[in-house]
């Protein structure tokens, strides 16, 4: 059940950039609505399988690409629409590097070590995921400042968090290179 959440999640990128890429409010409130509903399912995929006893290999590793998927996604659909420019899109494409380079270093540490999600990673996630929320309300006002507030809040836990998994990480790829 909980992989099936997450695989939901992923489900609903591409219906969520296609909603983003139609003009017009109503199409802006429904990716809304999607961002919300796969927000609601990374909460309850982890909830359901720690509750059930049924974590398992497949779905620590599908989560955390579910959840970048989706960001990464929305964050370029944001740029692309020019909801964030200038240094906040410069602060958007930091996240998705991250993301990346993060990926990387699981991919070249497997069967060696496990980068194991921490409390500081669920906090830059939660950040992302209310920044892009408040970014994606069609509505000029509070939101926008409260979105951007919360992008920074992300941008410096990107930073912090990547740094600690890269610092975790250098002396196994150290080892295993000699």
């Amino acid at each position: 059940m909980a992989n099936l959440l997450t695989l939901s999640r992923i489900a609903l990128v591409l219906p969520l950039v296609l909603c983003l890429m139609q003009a017009g409010p109503l199409w802006r409130w429904l990716a809304l609505g999607l961002f919300l509903v796969a927000g609601i399912t990374d909460f309850f995929d982890g909830y359901i399988a720690r509750r059930t006893r049924t974590t398992s290999a497949l779905g620590a590793a599908l989560d955390p690409i579910a959840d970048k998927l989706l960001t990464s996604a929305v964050l370029v659909m944001l740029i692309a629409d020019q909801t964030l420019s200038g240094f906040d899109m410069f602060l958007a494409l930091l996240m998705i590097l991250r993301e990346v380079w993060i990926s990387g270093l699981r991919e070249a540490l497997t069967g060696e070590v496990k980068l194991t999600v921490t409390v500081l990673a669920k906090w830059k996630t939660a950040a992302q995921f209310l920044a892009i929320a408040f970014l994606l309300i069609p509505v000029d006002g509070i939101n926008r400042e409260a979105g951007i507030f919360f992008l920074w809040a992300a941008a410096a836990l990107t930073i912090w968090t990547g740094a600690i998994y890269t610092s975790d990480a250098l002396p196994h790829l150290r080892q295993a290179s000699k």
